[in-house]
């Protein structure tokens, strides 16, 4: 398991202590502790409201700093996306290029083995007429030129099939990511509505 970055550890704890939410609470909390300043009858009535005034205002300068966090990361993210999906649009591209090359070498394959079968078929044709001495060599040319061409289809077929291998681990990937991002926004989903419910049913 890879060490998990300080982004990373910000990010939940943001995610866990809400991003912004009460607002609205804090600031209707400030305009009363201010008009209670306002109407304070004593020295000490008015220190206190004073106090909470602080308090409140300095609740929404750090709810506001969680909110700005919040959003940075979100941008990166998005940029970090937005990469990741370019690299693999040129990765599939690249693959169907690749493809497009096995293709055009399996033909080449099918042409490989058509020839193969004329050319058994004209040695037997062959065997049946009296032997010479050119002949001989011919055949033997023919030989070695049926090898050569063996070992290119198979080396043109082992090539083909890395190419599916390495096609199918890219699926793979692409759908790993997808599966990732979906699971991230539920997860946001899931959280905003805890969120929700906890503002909805307020502390006694």
């Amino acid at each position: 398991m890879g060490a998990v970055t300080d982004d990373e550890v910000i990010r939940k704890r943001l995610l866990i202590d809400g991003d912004g939410a009460g607002d609205d609470r804090r600031i209707n909390l400030l305009v009363k502790s201010f008009i209670k300043w306002c109407n304070s009858g004593s020295q000490e009535e008015g220190y206190s409201q004073y106090q909470r005034m602080l308090s409140t205002l300095s609740q929404c300068e750090f709810s506001m700093g969680k909110t700005l966090l919040v959003y940075d990361m979100n941008l990166r993210e998005m940029e970090n996306y937005e990469k990741i999906y370019k690299e693999i649009e040129c990765s599939i591209a690249g693959a169907h290029e690749k493809i497009a090359e096995c293709k055009k070498q399996i033909l080449q394959a099918k042409r490989i083995r058509k020839n193969r079968q004329e050319y058994d078929a004209l040695a037997k044709v062959i065997q049946h007429h009296p032997d010479r001495h050119e002949t001989l060599k011919e055949l033997e040319a023919l030989g070695k030129e049926l090898e050569h061409l063996s070992h290119i289809k198979e080396s043109v077929e082992d090539k083909l099939e890395l190419r599916r291998k390495q096609f199918h681990v890219l699926l793979s990937t692409i759908h790993e990511l997808q599966q990732t991002l979906e699971n991230d926004d539920k997860l946001s989903e899931v959280e905003e509505a805890q969120e929700s419910t906890m503002e909805a049913d307020p502390k006694p």
